[in-house]
């Protein structure tokens, strides 16, 4: 089993799994959709990578300002993540994403990465940055530290 690990934008949703033993976080893909209020067919898909991944839960990046209060990006997230618990019956965890996107471009930035080409990157990656944080939280409680 694995855990998947969400960015949830306006008209794209990255999209990230763990290996078995939620040790690591890889890019899966970035799912974009024409309509921000179109999201049957993103649903769908994160539906069948669910599947394709054997996934048990699911942790979605939640927006919030770096003041830590919530906005509207907050408020639509949550009504992702009950549309995903609704579809899915899989449990969803929200985690702070703050400062994921700036990681993000930094990365691809010192990867190499032309500006131009970061875009298509950016949300699968910082999917990536929610999912580990995630896992590293996992690791830490286990350790006891």
């Amino acid at each position: 089993m694995r855990i998947m690990g969400l960015d949830f934008g306006s008209k794209t949703v990255g999209v990230a799994v763990s290996d078995p033993l939620f040790l690591t976080a890889q890019g899966v893909e970035t799912i974009r959709r024409k309509s921000p209020g179109k999201l049957k067919t993103t649903l769908a898909r994160i539906e069948e990578l669910i599947l394709e991944y054997e996934v048990e839960r699911i942790v979605l990046g939640y927006p919030k300002n770096m003041n830590n209060t919530e906005g509207e990006r907050c408020v639509k997230t949550k009504e992702f993540k009950d549309m995903l618990e609704q579809r899915t019956g899989l449990p969803v965890v929200l985690w702070d994403e703050r400062l994921t996107t700036v990681m993000a471009d930094k990365t691809m930035m010192e990867s190499g990465v032309r500006r131009e080409d970061r875009k298509q990157y950016a949300d699968k990656l910082a999917a990536v940055f929610i999912l580990q944080g995630y896992l590293d939280s996992l690791e830490h409680n286990e350790k006891g530290e």
